[in-house]
């Protein structure tokens, strides 16, 4: 037992407090939880996930370990790891949800920003839905894979996103502190995701293990477009009150001559 308490108590030591909507210990401390903090949300008394850490033989069953690892976000390899500690054989890999496409009145706001690359995402970050000007810019959304069409894994895995951004390694790390602060208490319903990212990509298990978070800003983007060229965006995120699940991605031309080279893109006549 003693690899299980070593193991919970790093994982432990290593989760963001906001992340499960807990406020600093102290003024500056905002990693880590306390032992009684994850009890508490466990279910379980703080006297024996004490014991539990300190790797004392108490025979933890099942349904306590499934609900400390949901506590502690671990992903699925780390909690069928857990699992093993114990003797328990690994849970099933939790199965990706079946894709669904946008709804039709969002399709249709999507269609109308004509001159606008825009898209819709889940809160997985599926993409759900784009417009033409978005399948220019990034002509792959049409032609991978449903269950590959998440924007996290294309920033990841696509070499064609890595030559469309030129700050790739910046913006990637942004995506995914921005993904792991939207998903909030929901991430451990992503462990399909996460678990898939971790083993296809060294950058993204890096970055995950960084543990950044980070809101989204409405900000300048750089793409260099293999037809277009070098285009300047506003990169904007809105969310549908009817489908508050939605996030709709738009990005809007900073000046007359990104406006004009999208326009170029679509094969609509210059202004």
């Amino acid at each position: 037992m003693r690899a299980l308490g070593e193991f919970l108590r790093d994982r432990r030591t290593r989760l963001v407090r906001a992340d499960l909507d807990l406020p600093p210990v102290g003024r500056n401390r905002t990693t880590g939880l306390r032992r009684e903090e994850v009890a508490y949300l466990s279910g379980v008394s703080v006297t024996w996930y004490t014991w539990l850490e300190q790797g004392r033989d108490i025979n933890p069953s099942r349904e306590v370990l499934d609900a400390i690892a949901r506590t502690l976000r671990l992903t699925g390899a780390e909690h069928a790891y857990v699992l093993s500690l114990a003797g328990y054989s690994a849970p099933p890999p939790p199965a990706a949800p079946k894709p669904e496409a946008a709804p039709e009145h969002v399709q249709r706001l999507l269609d109308a920003l004509a001159q606008s690359p825009a898209y819709a995402v889940a809160p997985d970050w599926q993409i759900t839905g784009w417009n033409a000007a978005y399948a220019a810019l990034y002509p792959n959304v049409a032609t991978v894979p449903a269950q590959d069409r998440n924007l996290l894994w294309l920033v990841f895995t696509d070499p064609y996103v890595r030559q469309l951004l030129p700050d790739w390694e910046v913006t990637s790390r942004r995506f995914l502190a921005e993904f792991r602060a939207e998903a909030g208490p929901r991430l451990g319903e992503f462990g399909y995701l996460i678990d898939r990212l971790r083993a296809a990509s060294d950058h993204f298990r890096a970055g995950w293990e960084s543990l950044g978070v980070e809101r989204f800003a409405s900000r300048e983007r750089l793409f260099r477009h293999p037809v277009a060229g070098e285009l300047l965006l506003e990169h904007h995120q809105l969310t549908p009150q009817d489908h508050p699940g939605l996030h709709l991605v738009v990005y809007t031309p900073v000046r007359e001559a990104d406006a004009a080279a999208l326009r170029r893109l679509l094969g609509a006549p210059s202004e």
